[in-house]
C-alpha cells in the first residue's frame, strides 16, 4: 500500500503537460485522481494510459462548471484531500495592445479559476484530518515577465491567494503552497515558441533558445521536475511546509 492510498486528488488542467505529470505521480503513489479540463477526448486519452486517473470536464472560467464538477467528483470518489490548481493560460501581449477582454480572460483562467478550484475543494476537505493544496504558479509570480504584464499580474495574485489561505488555515492539518517553475517543456512552450517567432521574425529554433536561456541554468525544465516537487509536498516530509513559493528554475530568480 502506498502512502496516498484512499486519498482523492483533483488536478485541473490534468490532461497534458505539468498537470498530467502531477496526476500520474499521485496515482502511482496510490491516490485516486480526478483530472479535469475542457476537452473530454484529451482527458480520456490521458486516463486510458494510467490507472487511477478519472476524466471530468470542468471549465475553470465558469463557476457553475467548477461547482457541479467538484460535486460530481466528490460523489464518485469522496472528499478532495489533494487539490492542484494547474489550469492556466500563458499569453504575452504588450500593455498598449491589450484589450480588456484579453486581460479578463487571463485573470478569469489563472486567478479566478484557482480561487473557484480551492473554494470548492475546501468545502469537502474541511472535514478531513489531512489535506494538501498546491498552486502551479510561475517565476512570473515572483518577478516581472517582459511582454506579459497580464500573465505576471495573474501569477502574483495566485501566490497572494496561497499565502492568504495558508494563514487562514494555519492551525489546520492542511497546507497551501505554490510551485513556481521557469520554462517547462510543455505544449505551452511549443505555442509560445511559435508566437514569439511570428511576432519577432526569429526562427522557431531561435525563439525556443530564447526561452531556454530564460531559465537560470539555461536548460529547459522537464515536467517530472515539477511533478516531483508536488509529490514531495504531499509527503509526510513536507508536513510543516506551508505558505511557500518554491522556485524551480535552475537558480535564484
Amino acid at each position: 500500500m502506498t502512502h496516498l492510498s484512499g486519498k482523492h486528488a483533483v488536478v485541473t488542467g490534468g490532461g497534458t503537460g505539468i498537470g498530467l505529470a502531477i496526476a500520474q505521480i499521485l496515482a502511482q503513489d496510490g491516490a485516486s485522481v480526478t483530472i479535469t479540463g475542457r476537452r473530454m477526448e484529451v482527458l480520456e486519452e490521458a486516463a486510458g494510459a494510467t490507472p487511477n486517473l478519472h476524466p471530468l470536464v470542468i471549465d475553470v472560467m465558469e463557476e457553475d462548471s467548477v461547482v457541479s464538477g467538484f460535486e460530481a467528483a466528490t460523489d464518485a470518489r469522496g472528499p478532495v484531500q489533494i487539490v492542484v490548481a494547474n489550469a492556466g493560460i500563458a499569453e504575452g501581449r504588450n500593455l498598449t495592445k491589450m484589450d480588456l477582454n484579453f486581460w479578463r480572460r487571463t485573470m478569469s483562467t489563472n486567478l479566478d479559476g484557482a480561487f473557484l478550484t480551492f473554494r470548492e475543494a475546501m468545502k469537502t476537505m474541511e472535514g478531513c484530518d489531512w489535506g494538501r493544496a498546491i498552486a502551479i504558479a510561475s517565476i512570473a509570480g515572483l518577478r516581472g515577465l517582459r511582454g506579459a504584464p497580464a500573465y505576471t499580474a495573474s501569477k502574483h495574485g495566485l501566490i497572494g491567494l496561497m499565502r492568504g489561505l495558508s494563514e487562514d488555515y494555519l492551525s489546520s492539518p492542511f497546507t497551501f503552497n505554490a510551485l513556481c517553475p521557469g520554462y517547462v517543456q510543455t505544449p505551452i512552450v511549443d505555442r509560445s515558441t511559435v508566437d514569439i517567432a511570428s511576432k519577432t521574425g526569429m526562427s522557431e529554433n531561435e525563439a525556443y533558445q530564447l526561452l531556454v536561456k530564460s531559465n537560470r541554468h539555461r536548460i529547459m525544465l522537464e515536467v517530472d521536475e515539477i511533478a516531483g516537487a508536488a509529490q514531495w509536498l504531499c509527503s509526510d516530509a513536507a508536513r510543516s511546509v506551508n505558505g511557500q513559493c518554491i522556485q524551480i528554475a535552475g537558480g535564484q530568480m
